[in-house]
C-alpha cells in the first residue's frame, strides 16, 4: 500500500476523523423552513450564566453554523466561537447559527441572481429567520428580542447577506458583523445601500485580508463610502484590512473576538 494511499485512509476512518470540539453550552435542534422547502439545523449556545439566573441575553444571528463550533463539522476548520466565548464574564450572549444548505448554499446567502452563478434566494432565507427561527427563539428562551440587541454575522456569503439584512431589516437587526464580504457576486448591494434608509444607531465591522481576491479590499472600501455617504456615523463603522489574511476560517476565527467586542459595546 503506497504512503499516499494509507494518509487517505487514515484521515477517513473513524479514528482519525476529526473529533466533536462543541462546548457543552452548545446544542442543537431541527426545524422546518417553509420559506425554503427543507428542514434547517440551528445550533444555539448559550451562556454558562443562562441556567443560574433569570437573565435576559443580547442575541447574534450566524450564518454557516457548521463551521462556528465544532471541527467536526466544519469545513477547513471551526472558528472557535464558544471557546472564546466561554472565558468571558461579561457582555454574554446567545448565539443563534443557522446551517447553510451545503450545495444550495450559494442559492439560500446571495439576495439576487448572478447571472453567471445562479442564486438569488436570500429574501427567502432571509424571512426563515425573521419570520420562523426568530420567533421561536424569542419565546423558548430569554432573549432581548428588540433590534437594539439584535445583531447578524457572517463571512464571505455570509458577510453579504449579514449585511443585506441589517439594511433590509433594520427593525430586526442593528449591528452586522461582515467577514470578506462577497460583493462582487451581487453588484446591487451598492445600489441598495445607496438608496435604503439606514438608522443612524446601525453598527457595521467590516473585515478583510490583503491576500484574498484582488476585488476584496476595494470592494469593502466601496461599502464603506457608499455608507458614509448615506450619513452612517463614522463612529459606527469599523473597518480592518488584515495584512497577509487569506479568505479561510484562520482569519475569521483570530478576528472574531475584536469584532465581537466593538459590536457589542
Amino acid at each position: 500500500m503506497s504512503s499516499i494511499l494509507l494518509i487517505v485512509l487514515l484521515l477517513f476512518s473513524s479514528e482519525y476523523r476529526a473529533q466533536s470540539t462543541a462546548s457543552k453550552q452548545v446544542s442543537t435542534f431541527s426545524m422546518d423552513a417553509p420559506q425554503l422547502d427543507n428542514d434547517k439545523t440551528i445550533w444555539v449556545y448559550l451562556p454558562e450564566s443562562y441556567s443560574t439566573s433569570q437573565n435576559f441575553y443580547p442575541v447574534i444571528y450566524m450564518f454557516d453554523a457548521q463551521n462556528l463550533f465544532d471541527a467536526e463539522t466544519s469545513y477547513a476548520g471551526e472558528w472557535n466561537i464558544d471557546e472564546y466565548l466561554d472565558t468571558l464574564t461579561n457582555k454574554q450572549v446567545i448565539i443563534v447559527a443557522i446551517e447553510h444548505g451545503n450545495t444550495k448554499r450559494l442559492e439560500e446567502l446571495t439576495p439576487y441572481t448572478n447571472t453567471e452563478y445562479g442564486g438569488g434566494q436570500g429574501d427567502l432565507f432571509m424571512e426563515f429567520i425573521t419570520h420562523t427561527v426568530k420567533p421561536h427563539i424569542d419565546v423558548n428562551y430569554r432573549t432581548k428580542p428588540k433590534a437594539e440587541d439584535t445583531s447578524i454575522f457572517g463571512a464571505s456569503l455570509g458577510g453579504l447577506m449579514a449585511l443585506y439584512a441589517t439594511i433590509k431589516h433594520p427593525d430586526t437587526f442593528s449591528k452586522a458583523g461582515i467577514f470578506s464580504g462577497a460583493f462582487w457576486i451581487n453588484q446591487d448591494i451598492y445600489k441598495l445601500v445607496s438608496s435604503s434608509e439606514i438608522p443612524k444607531t446601525s453598527k457595521f465591522f467590516f473585515l478583510v485580508g490583503s491576500k484574498e481576491s484582488d476585488t476584496m479590499v476595494p470592494d469593502q472600501e466601496k461599502m464603506i463610502s457608499l455608507l458614509k455617504e448615506n450619513e452612517v456615523p463614522d463612529s459606527n463603522i469599523n473597518y480592518k484590512i488584515v495584512d497577509g489574511g487569506e479568505h479561510n476560517e484562520t482569519l475569521w476565527r483570530e478576528n472574531f473576538p475584536e469584532a465581537f467586542q466593538w459590536l457589542m459595546n
